[in-house]
């Protein structure tokens, strides 16, 4: 595909121009930018960040970890693959960040992006059939025009914290696990708190755990967290599977979730109660997402074939949780929604640090959050005392990146609202 005209240049002279605008530097962006200069297309990346990495780059909370084992999560382009060496089959956050630098150098991708910059504002313009997009960032306002853009912004990008009285008064350290600063929070031997238990506050509570003087853990729903099986990866161990690579990745595209898994095809009543044992044992053992995606195939369809795999899990859960009220909330006798339906996270020592004497959870169900104070925060119970707060309380997904930037389509339309009514393509 050749470069588009220069459809703007009379009218424009103070803008940069491009065939596309990327916005965003993880793998999406990346990898529209390596085709689209394939193609002879000019563009640029524009990312807040301060390199390669999208939410990689921003994500840098202790025990930070992708929850999808290698070769799968990382670019499929060959002349990435065959030249990179992983070191853990769930790559830790400082390796995913090194990958993200050697892809960028490696496809010579970085003469071409614009980091610490922030994305305002992008107009369409009606007449001319052009997107006008303006940024900031430590060179001040940037100004660029072109025919596309593609907002790689990401579903995990903007973080969400809650609105909660008096976060503004608390007079020690705080932070959103995805804002983590660079230079680190001293944790060790100090009493810390942690709001939330999705992906990454497990990740940040099974790591804080051992070594803080008191871990307060703030739980709203239990995660039905499933057994990580983590261990190192040798060079010799993935040269052996790389002429496989190109067809798994193929594959990939044909299975349920992306992920080389299948759910097992008769419906679990076809089985007798051993036969079922037997096979949960089976999956479970494999680690990672497969006892999800390897269930029976009715798991999603029939609450009778769900609720006996909420059983099974909660059964390996409580078997690891000594302490029965901490189990209780851990793994409730009646579930808080189906398992599998939400996105679950995968674990190490998750569960073992709740049998820690110094780490306490609290149900804000029924106990919730009041306010914030200088010296911890309230509950409808009682008040709590820390040094350090931690915020893991998952992103505005999917649209926060979106709606931080002043985006307008044709007639002006903003996206706000444009999508008032709900989110729709």
């Amino acid at each position: 595909m050749a470069a588009l005209p220069n459809v703007c240049d009379v009218a424009i002279t103070q803008e940069e121009q491009f065939d596309a605008i990327i916005v965003g530097a993880g793998f999406s962006g990346m990898h529209h930018l390596h085709l689209l200069r394939q193609r002879g297309l000019r563009c640029t990346v524009i990312d807040a960040g301060g390199d390669f990495g999208g939410t990689w780059w921003w994500n840098t909370y202790p025990g930070v970890r992708v929850d999808s084992y290698i070769p799968l999560y990382e670019l499929s382009i060959p002349e990435l693959w065959k030249g990179w060496t992983w070191r853990e089959k769930f790559p830790a956050g400082k390796e995913l960040q090194a990958y993200f630098m050697y892809a960028g150098e490696k496809l010579d991708l970085r003469p071409y992006c614009r980091f610490n910059t922030v994305v305002k504002q992008a107009r369409w313009d009606d007449q001319l059939h052009c997107w006008h997009v303006i940024a900031e960032g430590k060179d001040g306002i940037y100004k660029a025009v072109s025919r596309y853009l593609i907002l790689c912004t990401g579903f995990a990008s903007k973080p969400y914290i809650p609105n909660v009285s008096g976060l503004e008064n608390f007079k020690g350290p705080w932070c959103h696990t995805s804002r983590w600063p660079r230079e680190g929070i001293e944790t060790t031997g100090k009493r810390v708190a942690v709001i939330g238990t999705g992906a990454s506050g497990v990740q940040v509570i099974q790591e804080l755990g051992p070594h803080v003087t008191h871990l307060t853990v703030f739980q709203r729903t239990p995660n039905m967290a499933l057994p990580m099986d983590q261990y190192r990866v040798h060079k010799e161990f993935q040269d052996h599977f790389k002429p496989v690579y190109s067809e798994l990745y193929k594959k990939l595209d044909t299975t349920f979730a992306g992920y080389p898994a299948e759910p097992r095809l008769q419906p679990l009543s076809s089985d007798s109660a051993e036969e079922r044992e037997a096979y949960y044992e089976r999956i479970w053992s494999l680690g990672g997402f497969n006892f999800s995606l390897n269930n029976y195939q009715d798991i999603l369809l029939n609450m009778e074939s769900n609720a006996a795999a909420y059983a099974f899990w909660r059964k390996k859960v409580g078997e690891r949780v000594k302490d029965p009220r901490k189990r209780k909330l851990l793994a409730p006798a009646v579930p808080p929604h189906p398992i599998g339906v939400k996105r679950q996270s995968l674990e190490l020592n998750f569960y073992e640090v709740f049998n820690q004497d110094n780490v306490d959870l609290i149900d804000l169900k029924a106990t919730p959050i009041l306010e914030i104070n200088e010296h911890g925060l309230k509950t409808a119970e009682k008040e709590y005392e820390f040094d350090v707060l931690i915020f893991a309380t998952g992103f505005d997904s999917y649209v926060g990146g979106f709606n931080d930037i002043d985006l307008r389509g044709a007639n002006d339309e903003g996206i706000q609202d444009h999508w008032k009514d709900g989110v729709t393509t």
